[in-house]
């Protein structure tokens, strides 16, 4: 199985990603580090800043990586903000099958309500060094955008409207209710 986990900053994505690895034992891949990875090794020009030109220049990395798996029939958590929300026009029927996607969208409810304690814990599993860009404003525009982009092209996402859900039941979240992971790709 395959999961793709997005959404805007702060929203929860590494650390839900943390809960599949403990929970399931599904190794992770943090978009964020290989953006940093080849920015750093100057396998590309490209500044952390340029979102739309890094998501171009990553997808077709990823979307490799996944194709992958796949075909090894291996399991793998992907999590990150630069996943295409037209990521499934990639994969063929036979793919979706094993992949599950799920976007954290923050509601401007929650937004404005908690915006405190969604910057209090910015730093639960990476530390950001400079965090003083994610304004309310920031938060606010990043989540809508998720937010229009799944309902553009039929993703699913959780909402998170009156309080965090840090009691996830990670098997309803993903449709792993039937118990263990089944193989990946095509058997």
């Amino acid at each position: 199985m395959i999961f793709l986990i997005t959404g805007a900053s702060h929203t929860g994505k590494t650390w839900l990603a943390q809960r599949l690895l403990e929970g399931y034992h599904i190794p992770y891949l943090s978009v964020d580090l290989l953006k940093m990875g080849l920015i750093r090794s100057g396998q590309t020009a490209l500044s952390p800043e340029e979102d739309t030109a890094l998501e171009a220049y990553l997808w077709p990395i990823l979307r490799e990586i996944l194709h992958t798996a796949l075909e090894n029939r291996q399991h793998l958590i992907v999590e990150g903000g630069y996943l295409p929300f037209r990521c499934r026009e990639d994969f063929t029927p036979q793919d979706l099958a094993h992949i599950r996607f799920c976007c954290l969208v923050m509601s401007p409810n929650y937004l404005k309500t908690h915006f405190s304690h969604v910057k209090a814990y910015a730093n639960v599993i990476e530390q950001r060094k400079d965090d003083t860009w994610f304004t309310l404003e920031t938060a606010l525009a990043e989540n809508q955008q998720y937010l229009d982009g799944c309902r553009k092209y039929g993703l699913p996402y959780l909402w998170i409207d009156t309080h965090y859900p840090a009691d996830l039941d990670l098997a309803h979240l993903f449709g792993l209710e039937d118990g263990p992971l089944p193989k990946t790709g095509p058997q």
